[in-house]
């Protein structure tokens, strides 16, 4: 198949979609991603399932105006973020290679 480079400009919501997609269904780049949803308008074959996020999500009955949200986030993301320190300096220690922590 022969495959033409061309430019996109996409809204950056658009783009951070298209990002978090690629990382969902283990595309190579934006661009297989982009050429398979092309491919699924035209032929009318979805390119991954549709996915429920029902059930995924829990409010505490004790902050159902979640009022302590921004803490509680705030929590996840510093844990998140030692843990993977935490990881790095594992990897330098054991001469592995790391993966980097991506952000949006």
């Amino acid at each position: 198949m022969n495959k033409q480079a061309i430019s996109v400009t996409l809204h950056r919501d658009n783009l951070i979609w298209l990002k978090g997609r690629v990382d969902a269904i283990q595309c190579k780049s934006i661009s297989e991603l982009l050429d398979r949803l092309v491919t699924a308008a035209r032929t009318g074959n979805p390119v991954a399932p549709a996915r429920s996020v029902v059930g995924t999500l829990e409010v505490d009955p004790n902050d159902p105006l979640l009022e302590g949200a921004d803490a509680a986030l705030r929590d996840l993301f510093e844990s998140s973020m030692n843990l993977e320190l935490s990881r790095r300096r594992a990897g330098r220690r054991s001469g592995k290679q790391v993966k980097k922590f991506r952000r949006g």
